[in-house]
C-alpha cells in the first residue's frame, strides 16, 4: 500500500455550513491558492443521519461530485466524532459520564462513551455506508475516522468493561490483588464485581493524582485501548469496501491520556494537529513532529494547523508575517508529507468563529493570510512531490513512553512539579539546539541502529526493558538516563534492591535518598572541568558502584557526592545525571556523551534550525530562521544554491527572521 501518492495541501473543509452559492467561490480561492485537497464530512453525522433508520447522502454526494471535478483529492472522515441528537434523546447511556460521576447530555462533541453498544453499532454502520458509496471514488485519498480521540468516560459501561479488560489481564483475582498492592488501606477485592473504576467518587484524589496508581494506570491502558477498538473497528468495516486507501485518524502530539506507540500499529499513516501557543518554544514543536513521526518511524500528515489563529487558547496571538510558511517548513523538515489547514473558510458562528482560516470573513483574496498561503502553495507546487521520496534518518534516539508519563504524574511525591513532558523536552532541547536530529522510540522498538539512546526519567522499567538496554550498551551503544529512572515495575510497585532497581548494575550506582527541591531552592554542582552549575526539582544521593564521576553536588548535606556519572558497561557507556541540570550544565553533560558516541555535530554552531531529510540519490537541507534575529550563513553552506529561490547563498549574507533555504544536495 503507497500510503504517500500525492503532497497534498489543502485542509478542513466544511461547505455544508454555507449556501450553495459559496461553493464555486471556494474553489477559485483553492485553484489560485494551489490548494488540492480538503478534509470533509468530519462533523455531519447529524446531517447524513436524520433519524435512527434515515440516511440522506444528497448533500455530500454534491461536495464530493464538485471535488472530484476539480480534481481534487479528498480526506474523507467518517464523521462519528460528535453524535446526533435523536441518539441522545432514545438512548441516554450513549453519553459519557464524568471523572465526577455526572452524565452528560447532548452537547459539544467527543461525547460518546466508547464503550456503548448503542454507539458503536451506529458508528460503525456509517463507516460502512460511507465506504460502500464512495470507496471506489480514485479522489478519495485518505480515510480520516472520527477526529482527534481524547477524553474519558466513567460509566456503567466502562466499569463493566474494565471488569472484563482486567480479567483477560490478570486471569485471577490473586494476581489482580498482588498487582494492585491492594493490603494497603485494605482494598482486598474477593470478586471482579467488587473492581470500582478509578474516579472522583472512588480512588481518585484529583483527576491528576489517586490512592493507588496501579488501578488509575490501568484504567489509562484501558480507555486507552477502549477508544482505539472504536477506531479499528471503523476502520475494519471501511476495509470491507475499500481494500487500498490508507485510513488514519488525526493524533495531538504529546497527548497524555492515548498511547500513541500503540494506535500507530494500527493505522496506515500518522496524521496529527499542530497548534502551538504564541509561547511554545520551537523546540517543543520539533520535538511533536518527531515523535509523530517516530510513532511508525515513517513520514506523516499535517492534519491540521491554522494558517494565522487559534480561537481556544488563552492568548490567540497572530501568526506573524512568514511564521505560518516558516512553522510549515519546519514541519515538512521533520518529516511530514502533507500541510494542511484547519480551516479553508471561516465559520461564521459558534466557538470557533475566531479560528484562523484560508478564507477570512471578509471573503478577499487581498488579506495577508491568503497571499502567504498562495505564496506557499505555489512552492510546494513546485517541490512537494520531491519531498515524497526522503525520509529523515538519525543517530540518536529518545525512548517516549506513554505508561512512564502516566505513572510518573500519578505517582505520590517527591515533588509535584516533575512532569514528564518537561524532563523528556529538556533532554531532546540540547540535541535541537545542536541541530542533532533526534527520532523517538518506544520501549519495545529495536535500539541497535543508534549512536546514542536517551531515556529520561524512565521511571517504569517493565518486561524485557532491562535486558534490551544491557543488549544495547555491551554492543557498544552509548545510554543517558537519569533520576528517578528505574524506579517501579508496570504496576507501580517499587523494585527492591536499591535504586534504579534494574538499572543499578547498568548504572554502576546505587541511589540511596531521593531530596525533592522547591521551586526557590537549588543545589550547585560542581564539574570535573571546573564548571560550576545549578541542579533543581530533585536530587539523588549517589554512590559509585563502578561508575565516574562527572560532576559533584558543592551544597546541601550530601555536597561530595556524586550529581553525574558515566559508567563502562561491555563496549559502551551509561551516562547517569542525578538532578535537574541547568541548561549550560546539561549541555556540558551531554557534550561528553554525544563526543563519546561520536554523534555529527556539523551545524552545531549555528542558531539556525537545519534539518537533514534523504532519498536515494539527494539529500536535502531545510535552513530555518526561528528565531528574532539576524544569522549568518553557515560557513559549510556558503555558495550552495537554494532551489526556492535559485539563489546562491553568499558569505556576506544574512537569515532575517522566519527565513527558510532549502540546499538539495
Amino acid at each position: 500500500m503507497n500510503n504517500m501518492q500525492h503532497f497534498l495541501y489543502g485542509g478542513d473543509y466544511n461547505p455544508n455550513q454555507w449556501d450553495k452559492t459559496i461553493w464555486q467561490e471556494d474553489l477559485e480561492f483553492f485553484e489560485e491558492a494551489r490548494i488540492n485537497s480538503a478534509t470533509i464530512n468530519v462533523f455531519s453525522w447529524a446531517k447524513i443521519q436524520p433519524s435512527e433508520e434515515e440516511y440522506d447522502f444528497n448533500e455530500l454526494d454534491e461536495v464530493i461530485e464538485m471535488l472530484s471535478k476539480h480534481k481534487n483529492h479528498i480526506v474523507l472522515a467518517t464523521s462519528t466524532a460528535a453524535l446526533p441528537a435523536w441518539m441522545f434523546k432514545k438512548y441516554p447511556e450513549v453519553g459519557r459520564t464524568d471523572f465526577e460521576g455526572r452524565r452528560h447530555k447532548f452537547g459539544q462533541r467527543h461525547n460518546a462513551c466508547p464503550n456503548s453498544l448503542v454507539y458503536q453499532k451506529y458508528a460503525k454502520r456509517l463507516a460502512g455506508k460511507l465506504a460502500d458509496r464512495y470507496g471506489r471514488n480514485p479522489n478519495i485519498a485518505y480515510w480520516h475516522v472520527n477526529n482527534e480521540y481524547g477524553g474519558e468516560c466513567f460509566c456503567e459501561n466502562c466499569e463493566a468493561a474494565f471488569r472484563v479488560w482486567l480479567k483477560k489481564k490478570y486471569k485471577t483475582i490473586e494476581a489482580l490483588n498482588k498487582a494492585w498492592n491492594l493490603e494497603f488501606w485494605g482494598h482486598t477485592i474477593y470478586e471482579w464485581d467488587e473492581v470500582v473504576l478509578p474516579n472522583a467518587l472512588s480512588e481518585g484524589i484529583s483527576y491528576e493524582k489517586t490512592a493507588f496508581a496501579g488501578i488509575s494506570i490501568d484504567y489509562r491502558r484501558f480507555n486507552s485501548d477502549s477508544m482505539l477498538e472504536n477506531f479499528k473497528m471503523e476502520r475494519d468495516e471501511i476495509r470491507k469496501y475499500d481494500l487500498v486507501t490508507p485510513i488514519t485518524t488525526n493524533l495531538m502530539g504529546t497527548y497524555r491520556y492515548l498511547d500513541y506507540f500503540k494506535w500507530a500499529k494500527e493505522m496506515d499513516i500518522v496524521s496529527w494537529d499542530n497548534y502551538p501557543a504564541y509561547n511554545t518554544p520551537w523546540s517543543l514543536t520539533a520535538m511533536r513532529h518527531d515523535l509523530m513521526r517516530g510513532l511508525k518511524q515513517a513520514p506523516f500528515m499535517l492534519m491540521e494547523q491554522t494558517p494565522s489563529q487559534q480561537n481556544w487558547q488563552p492568548y490567540n496571538s497572530l501568526k506573524k508575517p512568514g511564521q505560518m510558511r516558516a512553522q510549515s517548513y519546519q514541519t515538512i523538515a521533520h518529516g511530514s508529507n502533507t500541510i494542511q489547514y484547519f480551516q479553508l473558510r471561516r465559520s461564521i458562528g459558534s466557538c470557533e468563529k475566531f479560528h484562523g482560516a484560508v478564507i477570512a470573513h471578509s471573503g478577499s483574496k487581498e488579506t495577508r493570510v491568503f497571499k502567504e498561503v498562495k505564496a506557499l502553495g505555489k512552492e510546494i507546487e513546485k517541490i512537494g512531490e520531491k519531498i515524497l521520496t526522503t525520509q529523515n534518518r538519525s543517530e540518536v534516539a529518545l525512548i517516549f513512553d506513554w505508561d512512564n508519563y502516566w505513572a510518573l504524574e500519578y505517582t505520590s511525591g517527591p515533588n509535584k512539579d516533575l512532569k514528564y513532558i518537561d524532563q523528556v523536552h529538556q533532554v531532546y532541547q540540547y540535541f535541537y539546539n545542536q541541530n542533532i536530529s533526534v527520532d523517538f522510540v518506544s520501549t519495545q522498538d529495536d535500539l541497535s541502529g543508534y549512536k546514542l539512546v536517551a531515556a529520561p526519567v524512565l521511571y517504569m522499567v517493565t518486561g524485557g526493558m532491562k535486558q534490551r538496554l544491557e543488549a544495547y550498551v555491551k554492543d557498544g551503544g552509548t545510554l543517558v538516563t537519569g533520576f528517578m529512572s528505574g524506579i517501579v515495575d508496570s504496576s507501580d510497585n517499587v523494585h527492591l534492591g536499591g535504586y534504579p532497581g534494574p538499572l543499578r548494575k547498568l548504572t554502576g550506582i546505587w541511589v540511596e535518598e531521593i531530596d525533592a527541591l522547591a521551586p526557590e531552592q537549588f543545589n550547585e554542582v560542581s564539574f570535573s572541568k571546573g564548571y560550576l552549575g545549578k541542579g533543581a526539582l530533585l536530587s539523588d544521593v549517589i554512590h559509585l558502584e563502578g561508575a565516574e564521576a562527572l560532576a559533584h553536588f558543592a551544597s546541601n548535606f550530601y555536597k561530595g557526592h556524586p550529581a553525574a556519572t558515566v559508567n563502562s558497561f561491555g563496549r559502551g557507556k551509561v551516562y547517569y545525571y542525578g538532578t535537574q541540570l541547568d541548561e549550560e550544565s546539561l549541555k556540558l553533560f551531554l557534550d561528553e556523551a554525544t563526543e563519546q558516541a561520536k554523534i555529527d555535530k556539523r551545524f552545531s554552531d549555528t542558531p539556525l534550525e537545519v534539518t537533514y531529510r534523504f532519498s536515494m540519490e539527494e539529500t536535502f537541507i531545510f535552513i530555518i530562521n526561528l528565531t528574532q534575529k539576524n544569522h549568518s550563513v553557515p560557513r559549510k553552506l556558503i555558495g550552495k544554491k537554494d532551489i526556492l529561490t535559485g539563489s546562491i547563498l553568499e558569505e556576506n549574507q544574512l537569515f532575517t527572521p522566519n527565513e527558510v533555504r532549502i540546499i538539495v544536495e
